[in-house]
């Protein structure tokens, strides 16, 4: 009989991989994988229900300013999306005003955002389409049901919280 080899990690780069936490570094680098395949979904699906050619983040500002037909300001929007970097979002917003997906309006020293009926048709078409090319799909991965997906959501979003301390502790380095 011989010896089996310690578990090999599936990890982007070994040498982050902690001896206390080497589940993190899988972790990390399935979130790596996902994050990209995720971008690239939203950008072609956005341009197949023909809301054209547009970055990852103003596919999200676009479904985020059209999310509850309420008008959000730059801020909201950052804020929802867990962006620090509010020239991002701007540049995005800009984007989104010259191709007639949104519009904005001042009020006061604010500005605020909506979709024009041309972005909420995007977004409606893009529902169309994720509907019929990952919805439909999801059904075939077998063990995993919507309950199981809600979990991961879930544990996403508290392991985002714990990115985020991390980072605020790192500035004080």
């Amino acid at each position: 009989m011989t010896d089996r080899p310690s578990k090999e990690r599936i990890v982007s780069s070994a040498h982050l991989v902690s001896e206390d936490a080497a589940e993190l570094s899988e972790y990390e680098f399935g979130l790596i994988i996902a994050s990209n395949a995720f971008n690239r979904w939203i950008t072609r699906c956005m341009t197949a229900s023909g809301g054209g050619d547009l970055s990852p983040l103003e596919v999200l500002v676009l479904h985020t300013v059209n999310h509850r037909s309420r008008e959000k300001r730059l801020a909201d929007i950052c804020f929802t999306l867990n962006v620090e970097d509010t020239h991002t979002v701007n540049y995005a917003l800009k984007k989104l005003l010259k191709n007639g997906l949104v519009e904005r309006e001042k009020k006061g020293k604010e500005q605020f955002y909506r979709a024009t009926i041309a972005g909420s048709d995007a977004c409606a078409n893009y529902r169309k389409v994720r509907e019929a090319c990952l919805v439909d799909a999801f059904g075939a991965l077998g063990g995993l049901n919507l309950e199981d997906v809600g979990e991961m959501a879930k544990t996403l979003r508290a392991l985002s919280g714990l990115y985020d301390q991390a980072a605020r502790s790192a500035t004080s380095l």
